[in-house]
């Protein structure tokens, strides 16, 4: 029942990200060029995902723990740190130039369309290369 639940909440985050265009990443640069074909779409997009969050986490936090685990786990650093910050403005490069994200990018893999399949290959050796050098 766990793993059924878990895929359901995938597929229904994958239509939600297809169905709002964010596996395109024309809307996203879009949204990010201000001064030329600025596309406010993902505002609306990011409301809606904040008002679910809101709204889901007031409910669920009246429970003593989650259905399917002993106990809800959640972050527990607070600490802003030179790593916090680095791993941030990559990201935000990234999404920049290439206008993909994990969520989206794995959601259009549905697609079978190059660009994402080679997203997520990039996305998976940056992966690889935080954990050489963090183990260093």
């Amino acid at each position: 029942m766990k793993l059924f639940l878990v895929l359901c909440s995938g597929i229904l985050f994958g239509l939600g990200l297809s169905i709002s265009e964010m596996v395109n990443p024309t809307v996203v640069l879009n949204f990010l060029d201000v001064f030329g074909q600025w596309d406010p779409s993902l505002i609306f997009v990011m409301g809606g995902a904040l008002l679910t969050v809101a709204i889901g986490f007031r409910w669920i936090f009246i429970r003593q723990k989650p259905l399917f685990s002993e106990k809800f786990h959640l972050p527990t650093a607070k600490d802003i740190d030179k790593n916090l910050v680095v791993g941030s403005a990559i990201f935000g490069i990234g999404w920049g130039l290439a206008g993909y994200c994990p969520g989206p990018v794995i959601a259009g893999l549905a697609y079978l369309q190059f660009e994402p399949i080679l997203f997520c290959f990039a996305m998976f050796i940056g992966f690889k290369i935080s954990q050489l050098v963090k183990n260093k």
